[in-house]
């Protein structure tokens, strides 16, 4: 039997996960995909201030895990 393919082993892990856990594992793909870019070319000011706009508009949306809810997570582990 051929060995999953590390696209398809992402994939398979992924599709078993909530939503609230799917938003946060893409975020942290655009995170890493966003600091490539920022290896070359420094955020500008006008960007910085956008991703904290956007990071404020999720919160008051109630869109994001609270350090109790990361707590009792990794201790289920």
């Amino acid at each position: 039997m051929p060995t999953p393919s590390i696209s398809q082993e992402m994939l398979n892990c992924f599709m078993q996960l909530n939503d609230a856990e799917r938003k946060s594992v893409l975020e942290m793909i655009k995170t890493f995909l966003k600091s490539r870019k920022s290896e070359f070319a420094p955020q500008s000011l006008e960007e910085y201030n956008r991703e904290l706009e956007q990071a404020d508009e999720e919160i008051e949306a109630g869109e994001y895990i609270s350090h109790e809810e990361v707590v009792k997570r990794y201790l289920k582990q």
